[in-house]
Formats: C-alpha cells, structure tokens, sequence
C-alpha cells in the first residue's frame, strides 16, 4: 500500500516538473491569459490577458511586452519594473492559464462555437466563430488586432436581446487598456454580438 502510495507521489511530482518545463519554453501568445503572483504583496496578484499588440499591464509596472517572449522572462521584466517598490527584489511568479483551442484552428470548429461579427477597424474584419467563453480582448486579437486608423476610445460592443430585440450599446477605451486600466470585466462574449471600431477622426 504505502509503495503503491509512493508510486503514485512520484508519477504526479514528474508531471508537474514536465508542465513546467513545458511552460517554461512556451512563448507567450496575444489572448494568453497570465496568471500573475508577487509573493512580498499579494494585493498585486491577479490575471492579466496578453494584448493583440503582445503587451500587458500590470500595478507599478505599466505595459511590458509579454508576447514572444518566455514565461521566465516576463517574470523578470515583472520584477525588475516593480522592484524600486520593495527593499529587496520581489519574488514573481507567472504562469499561463489553460487555453481553449484556437478557433482558426478546424479542428476547433469540432466543439460547440458561437458567431460574433467584427466590424470597422480590425485587421480582418467580419464573422468570427469562436469558442464559448471567449472575452473581447481574445476576440480583438484573433481579428488581428487594430488597424492604424482605428478610434481606440471609442470601439463599441454592441449585444442585442434575442427576446425584445433591444441592443445594449457598451463603449470600451482601448487606449486606456494599453495604459494600464482594467477591463472589468473582460467581457465574454454572447451569440451574436457586435464589436465595432469606428475609424478615427483628424484631430483623434
């Protein structure tokens, strides 16, 4: 009994040191979502979403780039941003959160999927299916992000109710989200919802 109780011990030890080898090597995509911990402040954590730009932001640190780059690495660039913060240097950890299946991938379209429509200033604009779940900053990098004439404060998700017909108009400043602000929440999103980017205006 105990050496089966053994076995078992070391079969989950070895595959937790292979998911975090595994998450060591991984470069950080945009959608990822990035769970955050500071060990001296545990104000600071919380989960932050990788930008379609590949940035995030995060409390004394400002927007750093997270995308390309390695889990150890955003740890660093974390810790020395914050650091002037505490009298030693703080102890960081990030990990990713898992991820549902890309829905460009067809394999996703296997698996239930609901049709929201990207409109305006988006790199590929048009009908997206996506996974259920999936937030409006997920959905903004799976369109490729902004165009450079995209109004960034002012980009619209627009829901409208399936019974009474009435749409429900939510303005999103996406400027202020690259600066540091939080989406709270990130919404995610509903069968046939509208995320619509105007183009900006001259003096925008």
């Amino acid at each position: 009994m105990v050496m089966a109780i053994r076995m078992a011990l070391a079969a989950v030890f070895a595959l937790v040191a292979t998911i975090a080898v595994a998450q060591q090597d991984y470069r950080i995509r945009s959608g990822d979502v990035l769970s955050v911990e500071v060990l001296e402040d545990s104000g600071l954590n919380r989960s932050v979403t990788v930008l379609p730009d590949g940035r995030i932001s995060f409390p004394l640190a400002g927007t750093l780039t997270a995308g390309g780059r390695t889990i150890g690495q955003v740890q660093a660039s974390i810790a020395e941003a914050i650091g002037s913060n505490f009298t030693s240097p703080p102890n960081v950890f990030v990990g990713v959160q898992p991820r549902e299946p890309d829905p460009i991938d067809p394999n996703a379209l296997l698996g239930p999927t609901i049709d929201i429509y990207m409109l305006g200033e988006v790199t590929a604009p048009g009908l997206k299916q996506v996974t259920p779940g999936t937030t409006f900053l997920q959905a903004l990098s799976q369109a490729g992000g902004l165009s450079r004439f995209a109004a960034q404060k002012r980009i619209q998700l627009r829901r409208t109710d399936p019974q009474t017909r009435r749409q429900q108009v939510v303005v999103i400043n996406y400027k202020a989200i690259t600066n540091g602000a939080l989406l709270t929440p990130d919404f995610a999103l509903q069968e046939g919802d509208v995320i619509l980017v105007p183009e900006r205006r001259l003096f925008e």
